[in-house]
C-alpha cells in the first residue's frame, strides 16, 4: 500500500465529511431554495456513512499525512461521539427548524464542516493540524450560533461566541508558537522528546496558553462566561450541537496534547487541571440554582459536568483517561435526551423554554415525564442510571492516583447539583398544570425514548460494550 493509499484508507470519515459538505453545498446553491430538506436527508445519509466507515479503520494505530494526524482506538471513539451527537442534532432539528422558518440548506452543510473539523481536531498529531481543525470547527459554529439572524436573542449570542472565540483562538496560537520556539517541533511526539529534561519556563507558558484557548472550547471555568448566553440564544438544535459533538472533540484534543506532547509536565498541567475542575464543578452546581430558563440551566449544568470529566484526567492515568472517555459518552447521550426533551416544549408554533412551563407535566403527559424525570435523575448522578456510573469511574481514577481531596469535592458539588435536578422532577409532579404540549414529531419523541432507556438499562446494555470500548482506546494513548 503506497503512503498515499494508506493515508486515505486511515481518513475515511474526514473525506466523506468533505465530499459530502462540498457536494451539498453545490446542490444546494444551484437549487436556490428549492426543497431545502433533502440537503438535510442527504447530510443525516452522510454523517451516517462517515460513522459506519469508522468501522473500517485499519489496524490498532497509524501516523499519516507526514506525521500531522494520528488514527488510533482513541480517536475513532472520540469521532464516534462527535459524529452521533452531530447526525442526531439533525435528526432533532428538522421540525424547530422549519417551524422557525430557518431551514435553509446551509445549515447541515455548515454542521458538516464543523464535523469535519472536530474529526481533524481529534486526530490531530502537531499542533498545525491541531489548530487547522480547531479554527474549521469555529468558524463553522460561530456561524450557526447566530443562524437565526432575525433574532436579536441569537445574533447577540454569535456575536458573544464569535468575540470570546477569536480572543482564545489568538491565546492558543501564542502558547503553540511558544512551544515550536522552546522545543524546536510541532509534532506532538516531538514535542514530548524534546522536553525530556527539565521543563523551561517558556514551554510551561506555552501550555498555559495552549490549555487557557482549549479550556474556552471546553467551556470551563474560568473561561465560560459565552456559554450561558449562547446556550440561551442561540436556536435549540445548535445548542444541543454546542453540547454534545463540539464538548467531545474539545475534551478529546485536550486529553490527547497532555498525555501524548507533555506526559514529562505531568505536574504542571496536573495542577491547571485540579484548578479549573474544582472551579468548573462548584460553578456549575451553584449557579444553576437560581436559573428559571431550561436551556440557561443546561448551559451551568454543562460546565460542571466538564468539571467532573476533567476529574479523570486530573489523574493522568490510563484509567483515567478511559474515566472520561466514558464520561463523555454517557454525557453526550444524555444531553442529546434531555434536549429532545426541550424541543417536545412546544405550543402552537412556540418552543418554550421557561422551567415553570413544565409544571404538572406527569398529569398531562406521563411519558415525557418520566423520561425527562430519569435523564434529570441520570445528570444528577443517582444510582443506578448511567451518570452514577460516569461519575463512579472518573472518581475512581482520582482515588487511585491519590487525589482524595478532587474527588470529595466531586462527590459534594454533586450533592448541591442534585438539588436543582430534582427540583425540576418536583415541579413536573407535584406542582399544578398551567398548560398542555402539542404533539411532537414522531423522530423527537423516538431521540427522547431511546436516550430514556439507554439511561435506565445502561449497567446492563449497551455499558459493559462502553467501557470495554473506552479500555481499549485509553490504552492505545499509553
Amino acid at each position: 500500500m503506497t503512503p498515499l493509499s494508506y493515508s486515505i484508507a486511515h481518513s475515511l470519515p474526514e473525506i466523506i465529511l468533505a465530499l459530502g459538505a462540498l457536494a451539498l453545498l453545490m446542490l444546494g446553491a444551484f437549487r436556490a431554495g428549492k426543497g431545502d430538506w433533502i440537503i438535510t436527508e442527504a447530510s443525516i445519509v452522510v454523517l451516517g456513512l462517515a460513522l459506519f466507515s469508522l468501522f473500517f479503520q485499519l489496524g490498532e494505530r497509524a501516523i499519516i499525512w507526514d506525521d500531522a494526524f494520528i488514527d488510533d482506538n482513541f480517536a475513532r471513539f472520540m469521532k464516534a461521539l462527535a459524529i452521533g451527537g452531530a447526525l442526531l442534532t439533525l435528526v432533532l432539528s428538522r421540525e424547530f427548524m422549519a417551524r422557525a422558518r430557518i431551514d435553509f440548506f446551509e445549515f447541515p452543510v455548515l454542521v458538516l464542516l464543523a464535523t469535519l473539523g472536530m474529526c481533524m481536531l481529534i486526530s490531530a498529531q502537531s499542533l498545525i493540524a491541531l489548530y487547522l481543525g480547531l479554527e474549521l470547527m469555529s468558524l463553522a459554529l460561530y456561524v450557526i450560533a447566530a443562524f437565526d439572524r432575525d433574532n436579536v436573542r441569537a445574533s447577540e449570542a454569535g456575536l458573544k461566541y464569535f468575540v470570546l472565540g477569536a480572543l482564545s483562538s489568538g491565546m492558543l496560537l501564542y502558547g503553540a508558537s511558544l512551544i515550536y520556539g522552546f522545543a524546536g517541533t510541532v509534532s506532538f511526539t516531538g514535542i514530548s522528546q524534546a522536553l525530556n529534561g527539565a521543563p523551561s519556563l517558556g514551554v510551561i507558558f506555552g501550555l498555559v496558553f495552549v490549555m487557557a484557548g482549549l479550556a474556552f472550547k471546553m467551556s470551563i471555568v474560568p473561561f465560560h462566561m459565552w456559554t450561558p448566553d449562547v446556550y440561551e440564544g442561540a436556536p435549540t438544535p445548535v445548542t444541543t450541537f454546542f453540547a454534545t459533538a463540539a464538548k467531545v472533540a474539545a475534551v478529546a484534543i485536550t486529553v490527547r496534547i497532555v498525555i501524548t506532547a507533555f506526559p514529562n509536565l505531568q505536574h504542571e498541567w496536573r495542577q491547571i487541571i485540579v484548578f479549573v475542575a474544582i472551579l468548573s464543578m462548584a460553578l456549575g452546581s451553584f449557579a444553576a440554582i437560581g436559573q428559571t430558563n431550561i436551556k440557561r440551566l443546561m448551559a451551568y449544568s454543562s460546565i460542571g459536568h466538564m468539571g467532573f470529566a476533567l476529574v479523570g484526567l486530573a489523574a493522568g492515568t490510563e484509567q483515567g483517561v478511559m474515566g472520561v472517555m466514558i464520561y463523555m459518552a454517557i454525557y453526550v447521550l444524555m444531553s442529546i435526551g434531555t434536549f429532545a426533551a426541550i424541543l417536545s416544549m412546544r405550543v402552537g408554533d412556540r418552543y418554550v423554554e421557561d422551567i415553570a412551563d413544565l409544571a404538572g407535566l406527569a398529569k398531562t403527559n406521563g411519558l415525557m415525564a418520566f423520561v425527562v424525570a430519569m435523564m434529570l435523575f441520570s445528570l444528577a448522578g443517582i444510582p443506578p442510571l448511567a451518570g452514577f456510573f460516569a461519575k463512579w469511574y472518573v472518581f475512581v481514577a482520582a482515588i487511585n492516583a491519590n487525589l482524595y481531596f478532587l474527588a470529595v469535592i466531586g462527590m459534594l458539588t454533586s450533592v448541591v447539583a442534585a438539588f436543582y435536578y430534582i427540583r425540576i422532577v418536583k415541579i413536573m409532579y407535584f406542582d399544578e398544570s398551567t398548560r398542555t404540549f402539542d404533539r411532537v414529531n414522531p423522530e423527537v419523541t423516538a431521540v427522547m425514548a431511546t436516550m430514556g432507556v439507554f439511561v435506565v438499562i445502561f449497567a446492563a446494555f449497551p455499558g459493559p460494550a462502553i467501557v470495554q470500548s473506552a479500555a481499549a482506546a485509553a490504552k492505545s494513548l499509553f
